[in-house]
């Protein structure tokens, strides 16, 4: 895949679900809240501010983070379903 965000964006890959509860219960699709972890695929260069200074991200390529639930913009890229999302819309880093 070749595909780079710009400035402060980042590319994430959504952590899949649990298929099941803790008791064993199996959790239908149509059941399932999309999961709100992913990990970072690829990030930009980082936020220009308006002296022209560039700040790079405070994440990098295979960091696990945490993202709200309506954070950022779904795309489909060589196949793959992706979120692309500003650095602001992620909560934290995950590990």
């Amino acid at each position: 895949m070749s595909f780079r965000p710009l400035h402060d964006r980042v590319l994430v890959r959504r952590v899949e679900a649990e298929e099941k509860t803790a008791g064993g219960i199996i959790i239908p699709d149509s059941a399932k809240e999309k999961p709100q972890e992913g990990e970072v695929v690829a990030v930009g260069t980082g936020a220009r501010a308006e002296d022209g200074k560039v700040t790079p991200l405070d994440v990098k390529a295979g960091d696990r983070i945490l993202f709200g639930k309506w954070s950022g913009t779904e795309v489909k890229i060589s196949g793959e379903d992706l979120i692309i999302m500003k650095e602001s819309d992620i909560l934290g880093i995950v590990g």
